[in-house]
């Protein structure tokens, strides 16, 4: 069976056009299986409280299921009020968090080797990074 790449809005809110898929062929491969779920910030705080037992919403969270394959979900509540926070627009921060997420699918954790990597990834794309 051939990989797959599935996006889906849960919410009643536009998803600003980034190019997911290329982004995630060029970062995880194009053999990468992914579901991308968009999802509001009740949604997002019960995932939240289940799989890291915070009791807050978050913009991200991503779930490797095995080397080949993983689920992400963005809160879109959540990217427009850190996009504003870093001075950038929806869309750039949206393209800036699916990158994060992705890395995240890789192994890598939060720290300035992951922050290099976002960093080399949003050149690559033209994607502001509020790392710099």
């Amino acid at each position: 069976m051939s990989p797959t790449f599935s996006i889906r809005n849960g919410t009643q809110q536009k998803i600003p056009a980034v190019p997911f898929l290329r982004i995630k062929e060029k970062v995880l491969g194009k053999k990468y299986d992914l579901s991308l779920v968009f999802i509001d910030e009740t949604r997002m705080r019960t995932l939240n409280t289940r799989y890291r037992n915070k009791k807050t919403s978050t913009d991200i969270l991503s779930f490797p299921l095995d080397t080949l394959s993983g689920e992400m979900f963005i809160s879109m509540n959540d990217v427009q009020k850190k996009a504003k926070k870093f001075s950038l627009s929806t869309k750039q921060y949206l393209g800036f968090l699916f990158i994060h997420g992705l890395l995240h699918l890789k192994g890598l954790d939060h720290g300035r080797t992951m922050e290099r990597q976002e960093n080399s990834w949003c050149r690559t794309f033209s994607i502001p990074s509020p790392n710099t």
